[in-house]
């Protein structure tokens, strides 16, 4: 936890760096932003020194006047385009947004070092590019793998066979550019496969004993749902205090919320999960060509209601085909859009609870945790 001196800092809370030895809050500075590439950025980064029970700290954090101007209210969904950035076609472009939007975090984002920090940027950076690749068959009841890398049992889940490589298996997976194939997903287990395969990209570089381990419990049994959550990933935000509705880092792993307790019922459409990539733009795992756009993914959620009906079987299903002409109509009337997005952008409610004042955007974002050896916080179970 923060200690007081970190809490009263400024709204924007940026980077907290530890284990800095009493370094000078400039040097500290001018190597992080030397090592994340934007040297260029050093006028425009205060830092700041202190101490507390945990050791030394400095945080480092944008001018208020330029996240004002780069981001304003925290508005991250327009950086790239602010300040002019490919990030498709530039991979040094990516990286100058998601550290830029570290830098005006509105909650701190803590490390334990600079490299840990660098490893960070990078596993963001591997988890756009792996989702922009990405393009899976939807299904919430059946699932298949590449043969010759997954088996599956169903007290295990999906595992990886013995020799395999579990970064192979993964892009095999989720990348039909590479298997020649798409394999069905929920969108829930899409964005899992998706983060830990830029985990576990960058534990190939960063901490190759770490890798090898996953590779071995991946051969016995996956890690899924709620666990996944705890062993790999890191939260920030709350029902209490929530993250501005608007300020995503490129590699965060979100939820919409649907707020109609009537087609939530349907199977995959309590919500949706999507991984954030930078430029505005939001994972479509099933055509990854055609991203969405916050205001895209809004409206797709406000009118899954309308497309609600019972299979033969009397199980809540969602017409998508029906509601696809609902959707363009909306987005081709201002008005009409701008009612469903008042509603939409607010937060959501508290799980099991639906009210006529709906809201999709949730109040918290996830990201990877510490992967490098001494400093490692991914703990993987021992079973």
């Amino acid at each position: 936890m923060m200690q007081t001196g970190l809490q009263q800092a400024p709204a924007c809370r940026g980077i907290v760096l530890r284990g800095t030895q009493g370094l000078p809050a400039d040097h500290i500075r001018r190597t992080a932003l030397e090592r994340l590439g934007a040297s260029d950025l050093t006028t425009l980064v205060h830092a700041e020194p202190g101490c507390d029970s945990q050791g030394d700290w400095v945080r480092l954090w944008l001018d208020a006047a330029v996240v004002q101007a780069w981001a304003p209210g925290f508005n991250t969904l327009q950086l790239a385009q602010t300040l002019q950035l490919d990030t498709v076609n530039q991979p040094a472009d990516l990286l100058r947004e998601i550290v830029v939007t570290l830098l005006m975090g509105p909650v701190a984002f803590e490390y334990p070092s600079i490299d840990e920090l660098v490893s960070a940027v990078h596993i963001r950076r591997n988890i756009v590019q792996a989702a922009r690749k990405t393009t899976l068959a939807f299904d919430t009841a059946a699932a298949e793998r590449p043969e010759g890398y997954w088996t599956y049992d169903k007290a295990t889940g999906f595992t990886i066979l013995p020799g395999v490589s579990l970064i192979d298996a993964l892009t095999l997976a989720t990348q039909p550019e590479i298997s020649g194939a798409m394999y069905s997903f929920s969108c829930y287990r899409a964005t899992e496969y998706v983060t830990l395969l830029g985990i576990a990209q960058e534990l190939a570089q960063s901490n190759p004993s770490l890798l090898a381990q996953l590779q071995d419990l991946w051969r016995r049994r996956a890690i899924m749902s709620g666990e996944f959550h705890e062993v790999f990933l890191r939260e920030q935000g709350s029902m209490e205090v929530p993250l501005p509705p608007l300020y995503y880092v490129p590699g965060d792993r979100a939820w919409f919320r649907n707020p109609d307790a009537a087609s939530a019922e349907a199977a995959g459409f309590e919500g949706s999960w999507v991984m954030y990539k930078g430029g505005g733009l939001f994972t479509n795992f099933w055509k990854h060509q055609q991203p969405y756009t916050l205001t895209t993914k809004c409206v797709e959620i406000y009118h899954w209601r309308h497309g609600l009906y019972r299979d033969d079987q009397g199980e809540e299903r969602i017409d998508e085909e029906r509601i696809a002409p609902m959707i363009e109509a909306t987005l081709s009337n201002p008005p009409e859009l701008a009612r469903i997005m008042a509603l939409m952008t607010r937060y959501r409610e508290p799980r099991g609870v639906y009210t006529e004042a709906g809201g999709c955007i949730d109040t918290t974002r996830e990201f990877a945790r510490w992967v490098h050896p001494g400093t490692a916080d991914l703990q993987l179970p021992t079973e």
